[in-house]
């Protein structure tokens, strides 16, 4: 027979009626039979109340109609966010998507890749410390060595700390500690050691640093440590007697040039040879911030030209130098100090990167021995006052002063 379940819900204090079999007693199924009322206790006696909180059917139902709910209105709520369109490219930063993957994609420093790429052939890497100035192909060095010996599994194989994770020397005692003493499988005849890279190896502490010393010493066997900095003389000297130094020199316009052709190629920019020189001139044998002129020149204009280049970068132009050059030398100081102002509130241009360009500018032009190198002494003067937040007004007075006393000089030899 069908009997009668009744289910309280405490948070909504109604009662539902839910079918259910069960079996009766025979009194009962005669009396039904007779169609005679039974008694209060024989009816309470057949009646399961349950009180209690229970998860139904409808109370799934529910949740799902919520949930759904939920979804829709936050749907509603980000309509056009997070919106994945299919086919289109992934926006990678040109400084990773054209990182050398071997050592024979390395840019310059062939020496230097060559001596490497023999020790990682005859299985001898010791430990290294490559040093130099940024952008200088460093990082891309080791993990082209990393991807020759361990192939695709050199993910597993290196442990790379930069200088944004933590430095202290816990991170010796126990993140690299723990790495280094592990054995690693081989994955073949070359891939006997592991490699823990230091990245800006400059930043660590100098507890750390010593720590580092004991645990070099004690996990050679199958770790090789490559430590990347800088500057070399912020490694104390027990770290530098235990590696193989390698110094990484800016690149020269030669190889700057060619890598930034290949770019050019391989993405099919519109740009003439007076732009290609200004990211050469402009990137200071620093291969990262040529990529980075290129491409965020690239999103600003669709032709590359060299004023696109200084425009871009905030740089003053070539020309806008010269012009300065002129009145510092020629024109009186107020009006001097006029116009200079006037040409760096229109054109947004730091009194820093005046300073730096006009020295450049003065090696070329011809004057005495000693008044150039009092010139130059001058602007260096300025250079470290503007360093140290000093008020730009100022050092402008001070660079067409320095100027006025050296024309006055210029007049004084002439005469």
């Amino acid at each position: 027979m069908i009997g009668a379940i009744h289910l309280y819900w405490p948070k909504e204090p109604r009662f539902v009626t839910v079918s259910h079999t069960l079996p009766l007693p025979l009194p009962l199924l005669h009396s039904q039979k007779k169609k005679k009322k039974h008694s209060p206790q024989i009816q309470q006696r057949h009646k399961i109340i349950i009180m209690t909180e229970v998860i139904s059917l409808m109370d799934i139902d529910d949740d799902d109609n919520n949930n759904n709910k939920l979804n829709n209105n936050s749907n509603s709520n980000n309509k056009g966010k997070n919106v994945v369109v299919p086919g289109e490219p992934k926006a990678t930063p040109w400084v990773e998507k054209y990182r050398p993957q071997s050592l024979a994609d390395v840019a310059a420093h062939r020496d230097i890749v060559d001596t490497i790429d023999r020790l990682t052939s005859e299985n001898r890497l010791p430990h290294l410390l490559l040093y130099g100035p940024p952008g200088t192909g460093k990082t891309s060095t080791i993990l082209a060595v990393a991807r020759k010996l361990y192939g695709a599994q050199y993910h597993n194989m290196i442990l790379e700390l930069n200088a944004s994770d933590d430095r202290g020397i816990d991170v010796v005692r126990q993140q690299i500690q723990d790495f280094a003493s592990t054995q690693s499988f081989s994955f073949g005849a070359k891939a006997s050691v592991k490699l823990i890279l230091l990245d800006e190896a400059d930043a660590m502490t100098k507890d750390a640093q010593f720590a580092l010393r004991r645990v070099i010493e004690k996990y050679t066997r199958n770790t090789r440590f490559a430590l990347i900095c800088n500057h070399v003389n912020k490694i104390i000297p027990a770290l530098q007697s235990r590696c193989t130094r390698f110094r990484f020199a800016p690149l020269d316009s030669f190889h700057v040039t060619e890598r930034l052709k290949h770019v050019i190629e391989a993405e099919k920019l519109d740009v003439p040879e007076t732009g290609l020189a200004a990211l050469v001139r402009l990137s200071n044998g620093d291969m990262r911030k040529a990529l980075n002129i290129l491409q965020s020149t690239h999103m600003a204009s669709q032709q590359i030209t060299e004023e696109a280049v200084y425009l871009c970068t905030g740089n003053p132009l070539p020309k806008d130098i010269e012009q300065i050059s002129y009145w510092l030398l020629n024109e009186s100081f107020t009006e001097s100090f006029k116009r200079i102002s006037e040409m760096k509130t229109r054109k947004g241009l730091a009194l820093v990167d005046i300073v730096r360009e006009v020295t450049m500018f003065v090696f070329k032009i011809k004057m005495p021995s000693d008044i150039r190198v009092q010139l130059i002494n001058d602007m260096a003067d300025i250079e470290y006052r503007l360093s140290l937040a000093c008020n730009d007004r100022l050092q402008l007075g001070s660079l067409i002063a320095s100027f006025t006393r050296a024309r006055s000089a210029l007049v004084a030899a002439a005469n």
